[in-house]
């Protein structure tokens, strides 16, 4: 994984939009994204090529169809790297100062 890619792709609010979509719906064509979309396909295109790039979606065609599907690992390392080892250690503190609060 190329988190530098990955955290690209996040930064846009289009690209997370499109990510949101595909959460919701996964296996769209450029289409039906682009309906929920104030843009043109162009521009959706260069979007969704952004966070394949970053494996963040990937396609399969089926006859004509590009469908796009949603890729959740880059996601979860980006977590595992970045937020997990944080989130540790703040919630060690709670469960302590709860403890301490009640008195065990």
């Amino acid at each position: 994984m190329d988190a530098d890619d990955v955290f690209k792709a996040l930064g846009d609010p289009t690209r997370r939009k499109l990510l949101d979509l595909l959460f919701e719906k996964n296996g769209q064509t450029l289409g039906e994204l682009c309906a929920n979309l104030d843009m043109a396909r162009q521009s959706a295109t260069q979007h969704l090529g952004i966070l394949e790039a970053a494996n963040l979606v990937t396609s399969v065609r089926r006859g004509r169809e590009k469908l796009h599907f949603i890729n959740p690992v880059p996601i979860h390392e980006v977590y595992e790297r970045w937020v997990r080892k944080f989130e540790v250690q703040r919630l060690s503190l709670l469960h302590d100062l709860k403890k301490e609060l009640e008195g065990e």
